[in-house]
């Protein structure tokens, strides 16, 4: 066994739409699990729940080519090789639009041609010099990561004390004149990242209302070895735009100590940057239904990541599994009556670009999507599904996660956003779901360098391959449509 760790996001400019990147929700962080579905068997025909369980066969067919026959590793590998060739894949790069054509041409190889691209403007932020450096009480290098799209300081940087707030409220009680021209530093201890996550996204905006100069954020995330976090913020029109960045876990409980000692604390900050916009493309590919071919399953995952770390697992795992959904079906034959559609998202680090851009592009068609499922929160063991949707919907998928008790993956999860991208989906009422995943040590790696292929284990892309082309076939076969 590999040693590996376990996981713990027209031609339009979608950049200020933030509403639902606030609720996301985690896998780990939905609001109930497992609900009790004694309803479900007065909801669902014995029909129907005696047709789902007719799938055992071609389930254990699926899991038995790809955990031991001719596709066992070849998720894992086929990410590898990825990975390895492109590295970062940062919205609007060359290397980013490279890694698509790769993706076509390797699904090309696999004899599945029906696949279009779709343009769509994105932003392109190329992080430049950062350099942090602590004044008083003593010299010393602070680790720093900058947000995504922070403006630059001036040349000679910003020189100024820090003020420490562990929240939103602590800032808000601050008389502005304790506050104007100095770095805020937040701190908030890491819970959820659904919580926490906030402090990151909209920390610069708050800081620059009370006056702030520079706003910095203890890294969103529960560990680290001395590594800060990147990830998006988001600016408002109405303030002036501060620099805005990451520091590790390590420096920002140093910084903290010295506050409460009462000691002052001044650093110097110099970050450039630079930002524009480029064209880049979704990627659809699809394996058509039998039966009612425009009626669509899909399945999803970004081939974005952000400049830092190499996207292994988030999302190049998704990437894959949603990729090897279509592959493996072919290659054993199994052709649902319904398409399976698999969506490559582009520009997702930066504000769910693609997705937006999606959403409104196919929004008539969108009574065709029977169910939509995502996989951006790790490719690790799995265990079942985050699920949106009215409770029948729920009842079904459970009743297909049924299936799949004998490799612990048969736990339902209740969220009404489910994954990042299928949010921007979901909240207009067609039912989906990500991949519920052992990912408790996830954020140890998210949006660092970290995000490599040592993350990740051959054995547990088997499973989640498996899983997620087994569940979605299924969707796709049953005589019953999800319903809304």
């Amino acid at each position: 066994m590999r040693s590996q760790y376990l996981r713990g996001s027209g031609r339009k400019m979608y950049f200020g739409r933030i509403a639902v990147i606030f609720f996301i929700i985690s896998i780990s962080e939905a609001k109930s699990v497992a609900k009790s579905l004694n309803k479900c068997q007065t909801l669902l025909s014995d029909d129907l729940i005696n047709e789902i369980a007719s799938y055992k066969d071609v389930k254990e067919e699926i899991f038995r080519y790809v955990t031991e026959g001719d596709f066992k590793s070849k998720t894992y590998d086929e990410l590898a090789k990825f990975v390895d060739k492109f590295g970062a894949r940062p919205s609007g790069s060359q290397v980013l639009e490279d890694s698509i054509d790769y993706m076509i041409q390797i699904t090309k190889d696999e004899d599945i041609n029906d696949i279009v691209t779709e343009e769509l403007e994105v932003p392109h932020w190329i992080r430049e010099q950062e350099k942090i450096t602590m004044l008083e009480p003593r010299s010393k290098h602070i680790a720093v990561l900058g947000l995504g799209k922070s403006v630059s300081t001036p040349p000679e940087g910003i020189t100024a004390e820090v003020i420490v707030f562990s929240n939103f409220d602590q800032l808000a009680e601050t008389p502005r004149q304790d506050i104007d021209g100095k770095i805020v530093l937040f701190d908030p201890i890491f819970t959820t990242y659904a919580e926490t996550v906030v402090y990151r996204s909209q920390g610069a905006v708050k800081a620059a209302e009370k006056g702030a100069t520079a706003s910095l954020v203890r890294s969103i995330a529960p560990f680290s070895i001395n590594t800060p976090h990147t990830g998006s913020q988001y600016y408002s029109d109405s303030v002036p735009k501060i620099p805005t960045a990451a520091i590790t876990l390590e420096d920002a409980d140093l910084i903290r100590r010295f506050y409460d000692r009462g000691e002052k604390v001044v650093l110097n900050i110099k970050m450039t940057s630079s930002y524009e916009t480029k064209i880049s493309r979704n990627t659809i590919i699809d394996y058509k239904g039998i039966e009612n071919p425009e009626k669509l399953v899909i399945v999803s995952g970004h081939i974005d990541s952000w400049d830092v770390g190499q996207g292994a697992m988030d999302d190049g795992g998704g990437l894959f599994i949603s990729w090897a959904a279509p592959v493996i079906l072919k290659r054993l034959n199994l052709r649902p009556k319904r398409t399976i559609r698999s969506i490559f998202w582009t520009a997702e680090e930066l504000g769910l670009i693609g997705a937006y851009d999606y959403e409104e592009r196919h929004r008539n068609e969108s009574n065709n999507i029977n169910f939509i499922m995502e996989s951006d929160e790790g490719t690790f063991s799995p265990l079942g599904l985050v699920v949106a949707g009215n409770e029948e919907a729920r009842c079904i998928i459970a009743e297909i996660l049924k299936l799949f008790e004998s490799i612990n993956a048969s736990t339902l999860v209740e969220s009404d956003s489910p994954g990042s991208d299928i949010a921007v989906i979901v909240k207009t009422g067609i039912p989906g779901a990500s991949l519920h995943n052992a990912n408790e040590k996830y954020f140890w790696f998210h949006h660092t360098e970290g995000d490599t292929m040592n993350v990740e284990s051959p054995e547990e892309l088997d499973l989640c391959a498996a899983f997620w082309t087994a569940v979605s076939y299924i969707i796709a076969d049953i005589s019953s449509d999800i319903p809304r």
